[in-house]
């Protein structure tokens, strides 16, 4: 979203001032798509909808020239008061507002309606992938514009102005271009003298000089200078996003809603904010499968669970088609936490020994019923958890979060893929 001023400036004020104005604003209209957007299923986000700002916020602030010492001021129509009355403050914030009435009520919201592509440019603003570095740069790559240099031909905007007038003195010297104030002195020396002979002379050699000048211009079409730009490719860092899911027996519909939800909001972040990003659909029972988008989100399965089938299949991709040394990968995974007992020390295996390595992140979705079952104070873990908590101490790049409600998915989601976010433990 695009915030533009079009009011006058008819107090002069800074170009600074209005600018940290509208940052301001859009800071409160960021934060008014954030709160609402806790509110809302990810389909209702795709639609964009009506948020809410303070009136209060919107009014740019301005600096009037005060008077020294006391005045005293007049009010016409005043029937009621003299000097040293005290003035009752306005009950229940009448005068304040964006309206005002009788019964003290007044507007304090400003309302507007975001289109879909003005909500979520704004809802995912600031978010990125984390750690994404630049490796192999080669096969992928945008097209820039560079300097290359001048032109005798181009636009008037790519002139050259500097380089032109400096070419122009230097023809201007070597063909020996008069200059005004040597015609100039000529011409007071040829007024002063008394000797018509050599008057008659200085005036010819003056209309010569003019000739002369007439012959070279100051500024001749070979002098003209352009600036030239050529196409340039510049490097884009490469990645690949892995989405695993659970779709076993275990998941229950509100598990599998939630993680669908999830990973549509993953694909709308992905797809919005990078262009080179590829994604990888990996769902598993006790068997994986990479596939399409519509059968990773529509498809029903049912079956055992077996975690390090998704996780084989997941690496077999990436030897395929995606090394590490070239690629930037990501992984986030969506489980309900349950796994074979005698699957846990393959899963270890491979997270410790193949995926962690290879991935520059790796978030770990929880899904739980609403309501979630706890022991005491605290939520009960999965045997999934319980593996992956092991892993969490020596790998940085793992991130893990539950998710029980429609509610949770937003602040969860942010909270993987704020700025620099694989750098930091989660609790």
């Amino acid at each position: 979203m695009q915030i533009i001023d079009r009011r006058l400036n008819p107090n002069s004020k800074s170009l600074e001032n209005r600018q940290r104005f509208l940052r301001r604003a859009k800071a409160h209209i960021q934060r008014a798509v954030r709160e609402s957007s806790n509110q809302r299923d990810i389909r209702d986000v795709l639609e964009g909808g009506e948020v809410a700002i303070p009136v209060d916020d919107l009014h740019e602030p301005s600096f009037q020239q005060g008077q020294e010492g006391v005045r005293d001021l007049i009010l016409p129509g005043n029937k009621h008061f003299v000097e040293g009355d005290r003035l009752r403050r306005p009950q229940g914030g009448e005068g304040s507002g964006n309206s005002g009435g009788t019964d003290g009520e007044s507007e304090d919201t400003f309302r507007f309606v975001l289109t879909r592509d003005e909500f979520l440019d704004l809802f995912l603003d600031d978010l990125e992938l984390p750690d994404l570095e630049k490796r192999k740069l080669a096969k992928v790559a945008k097209e820039g514009v560079q300097r290359a240099g001048y032109s005798i031909s181009g636009t008037p905007s790519n002139l050259a102005l500097t380089r032109t007038m400096r070419l122009a003195m230097a023809r201007r010297i070597a063909l020996h271009r008069p200059s005004l104030d040597e015609i100039a002195a000529l011409e007071a020396e040829a007024e002063a003298t008394d000797d018509p002979a050599r008057r008659a002379e200085m005036l010819a050699e003056i209309e010569a000089l003019h000739a002369r000048v007439r012959r070279i211009p100051y500024i001749d079409p070979v002098d003209l200078r352009y600036r030239r730009f050529e196409a340039k490719p510049k490097p884009m860092a490469q990645a690949v996003m892995f989405c695993l899911m659970d779709v076993s027996g275990s998941m229950s519909e509100h598990m599998k809603d939630l993680a669908k939800r999830f990973y549509m909001l993953l694909y709308v972040f992905l797809t919005r904010r990078y262009e080179r990003v590829e994604i990888v659909f990996i769902r598993h029972t006790h068997e994986a499968a990479e596939v399409d988008e519509e059968t990773f989100f529509r498809s029903p399965a049912s079956g055992g669970t077996i975690v390090s089938s998704a996780l084989l299949e997941m690496q077999r991709v990436v030897a395929a088609r995606y090394s590490p040394d070239d690629w930037n990968i990501y992984a986030a995974q969506a489980s309900d936490g349950d796994n074979s007992s005698s699957d846990e020390t393959e899963v270890i295996r491979l997270m410790r020994s193949v995926i962690l390595p290879a991935c520059q992140y790796f978030a770990y979705i929880e899904i739980g019923e609403e309501g979630g079952e706890q022991i005491g104070f605290l939520p009960r873990s999965s045997q999934l958890w319980s593996s992956y908590e092991r892993l969490r101490a020596d790998a940085d790049t793992l991130a893990m979060r539950r998710v029980s409600s429609r509610q949770d998915i937003f602040p969860v989601f942010r909270d993987l893929f704020r700025p620099h976010n694989a750098k930091a433990k989660t609790p």
